[in-house]
């Protein structure tokens, strides 16, 4: 069996079914506090109930709104309002820094912690041949999973787990965290900067532009380091 080489399409390549089935039933276990709490935290987190907190304690409220955003990792935090009341509190440009700093440190928390910690659950759970075949899968195609997945719910999480479990070189999986992290941070606070109510382009804006993001910065990448 070939390993270091293997990608789809060539001899010695496995599909990682079980890694796929793994991801699923992580994807389940994270979306399940926004079946149970989801409703109540986003009445609780109400963009004008934060953007009233922040206003009150302005010297700690990004502290306060980059906790909320690692939060986001376990629990169903409403994401979108945080940047939102960021960018009314301290304008598109701060705010987006702010956001991008807060989504990225929770995809690299649950990066960080799957990879130290989940590794010996995961070979046992899927096998050293699947959790390869993941590691493959992950070296070929994660970094554009990665950059791609970050303005959605639920999937960001998932995959952040995920990419640690299959060890992402970490220097990839931060470049392609902050090409998906920045447009949707930068973004939303501008457009709660704005006081707009038609998300319908931004939404498109930040599912968009992490693509051409992620190839410029692969393309500037060392030949091998990034092949997704």
């Amino acid at each position: 069996m070939r390993f270091s080489g293997d990608v789809a399409g060539e001899p010695g390549f496995r599909t990682p079914w079980r890694m796929m089935a793994a991801f699923l039933a992580l994807a389940l276990l994270i979306a399940l506090p926004f079946l149970l709490v989801g409703e109540q935290l986003e009445a609780f987190l109400h963009q004008d109930r934060l953007v009233a907190t922040f206003q009150s304690y302005r010297s700690l409220a990004w502290l306060v709104a980059v906790a909320l955003l690692v939060s986001d990792l376990v629990l169903p935090i409403p994401n979108t309002m945080v940047i939102a009341a960021l960018g009314i509190i301290y304008g598109p440009l701060i705010g987006g820094v702010i956001a991008t700093f807060g989504n990225c440190l929770s995809g690299l928390l649950g990066y960080g912690l799957c990879r130290r910690f989940g590794r010996p659950l995961a070979k046992k759970l899927l096998g050293e041949a699947d959790l390869h075949a993941g590691e493959v899968f992950f070296a070929r195609s994660g970094g554009l999973l990665v950059a791609l997945s970050r303005w959605l719910p639920i999937l960001p999480e998932a995959i952040s787990c995920m990419a640690g479990l299959a060890r992402m070189p970490l220097p990839v999986f931060l470049l392609a965290l902050v090409c998906g992290a920045a447009p949707f941070g930068f973004i939303v606070a501008g457009l709660g900067y704005a006081g707009s109510d038609n998300p319908i382009a931004a939404i498109a804006l930040c599912a968009l532009l992490p693509l051409p993001l992620w190839f410029l910065v692969r393309a500037a990448l060392p030949a091998g380091s990034a092949r997704s």
